[in-house]
């Protein structure tokens, strides 16, 4: 596949308290990593994705991911194709044919994870370019930065939240009467 430009970037990295190779089994996973886009949300007008997984699981290059759903009433549809994967430390993927979104147009997104003693960094990225019709590229001039953020932002959150041991409950009983 020829490698694509793209005319914005976000990324955003997190510190875990695992090692690499955990880290990686957990990002490998879409339906772990991806899972804010199966759920209703305010930053998708209370739409969400459907996510399909070909035989490959997205853990295979050539491996597709497809996603589809509705945002106030518009139909949204984008194919994934794992072009990178280098288990414990890189992965990426990038849509491929025509897509229907709405403040992005076609994207690249990924993560590195760079271990650190007990610890390891999970870097996740996103490289995008504006939709291309007029009134598709103001929506995303004014909202894709903002998307683009959300959507990595989600995935780190989610991974920081899965290795960050709850904390211990503290229940108080009270005297029966």
């Amino acid at each position: 596949m020829k490698p694509r430009t793209y005319e914005r970037h976000y990324e955003e990295s997190v510190t875990l308290s695992v090692g690499a190779r955990e880290v990686f089994s957990y990002a490998d996973d879409f339906l772990k990593l991806s899972s804010h886009m199966n759920k209703s949300s305010s930053m998708m007008m209370g739409g969400s994705m459907e996510t399909s997984l070909d035989e490959g699981r997205g853990q295979l290059i050539g491996s597709h991911v497809r996603m589809k759903g509705k945002m106030m009433g518009v139909e949204l549809l984008l194919d994934e194709v794992i072009t990178e994967r280098q288990p414990p430390h890189h992965k990426a993927w990038e849509t491929v044919g025509q897509q229907r979104l709405v403040v992005i147009d076609s994207y690249r997104l990924g993560f590195d994870i760079t271990e650190r003693n007990k610890s390891s960094e999970l870097r996740v990225f996103i490289d995008y370019n504006l939709p291309a019709t007029p009134l598709l590229r103001g929506l995303g001039l004014l909202f894709g930065k903002f998307y683009a953020k959300w959507c990595v932002q989600q995935m780190v959150n989610d991974a920081r939240q899965h290795f960050t041991p709850l904390p211990p409950s503290s229940s108080r009983l009270s005297p029966s009467r």
